[in-house]
């Protein structure tokens, strides 16, 4: 497994990270899985207190318990579940995040988060008070850094130029190449980490029946997957290929892939090993797909 830093931190990450949104309500079953992606080099693991209403925070913290030195883990705030469950609504006010990074703390058995992103974020929040929250906590050594999770430009441009953010979450693959219309140089101008989420596209670029994503019709994302399938030579798998593709741009320092079975780990690992794309590959990708652009929160 290859590491990279993230931003200008000491923090050394795997290129293919742990997204915990996948597991299940098994903690036993769940501590196997994340032991066996750690013994295999992942040592990046991203949870959010929204997924499972806690559990899935509370299982990354036992299964890493008295290890707790040897993995990187990330975690997210900002969306406050209603007492009722019957859903969750947006909270970025400062008040709310130093209550939520204590339940946090206690779920993932931690005294620290390295990573700590608001999840989500609109240019209408208060960003300086949110922005406030995080500094606070960084100073009181409550988390080590913190960053946001966006796919919005007007957003992420508000924080490059407000705050000390050292990454931004965002969807980016063959299919949803949105990010390098703008984000992906501006970023990395500012020496931000993405870390990027929905590598795969859901499996349409691996396994998937082709359908419609996103704005492509169907018939543009079987165009892509056999694009994928073309640059699959040799050692170099269709996850290869995918995962290859978002790892070739400067700015992006992880992917965050979202893994269910043992089967699954085990083609990624393998995948990663072969991610190093030629330039000749990364434009038939490009080729085959039209370019996507935020049409939204410019």
């Amino acid at each position: 497994m290859n590491y990279r830093a993230l931003s200008k931190t000491s923090l050394r990450i795997s290129e293919i990270s742990f997204g915990c949104m996948s597991l299940g309500n098994d903690h036993v079953a769940n501590k196997a899985l994340l032991h066996q992606a750690f013994d295999q080099g992942i040592n990046y693991f991203d949870t959010a207190d929204l997924y499972q209403a806690g559990f899935n925070e509370e299982t990354v913290g036992r299964a890493f318990a008295g290890m707790r030195g040897k993995v990187v883990i990330a975690t997210k705030v900002g969306n406050q579940l209603r007492p009722d469950g019957s859903g969750w609504d947006w909270n970025p006010r400062k008040e709310y995040i130093l209550q939520a990074v204590e339940a946090s703390l206690r779920r993932l058995q931690t005294d620290y988060i390295d990573l700590y992103q608001l999840h989500g974020g609109t240019i209408d929040d208060p960003i300086d008070e949110t922005i406030e929250a995080f500094e606070q906590l960084q100073r009181q050594g409550k988390i080590r850094h913190y960053g946001i999770s966006s796919i919005r430009p007007n957003v992420i441009r508000e924080y490059c130029k407000r705050s000390n953010i050292v990454s931004v979450m965002m969807q980016y693959s063959v299919l949803d190449r949105r990010p390098e219309e703008s984000c992906l140089e501006l970023l990395r101008e500012h020496q931000i980490g993405v870390l990027v989420r929905g590598s795969l596209a859901s499996g349409l670029l691996i396994d998937k029946p082709a359908k419609a994503y996103l704005t492509l019709p169907a018939d543009a994302v079987a165009k892509a997957s056999a694009s994928i399938q073309q640059v699959a030579t040799g050692k170099t798998s269709k996850t290869s290929a995918a995962l290859g593709y978002v790892l070739y741009h400067p700015a992006v320092t992880s992917s965050v892939v979202g893994i269910r079975t043992n089967a699954q780990l085990t083609d990624v690992v393998e995948a990663a090993r072969h991610a190093i794309m030629p330039a000749s590959s990364i434009q038939v990708l490009q080729q085959s797909v039209p370019q996507l652009v935020y049409d939204q929160h410019r």
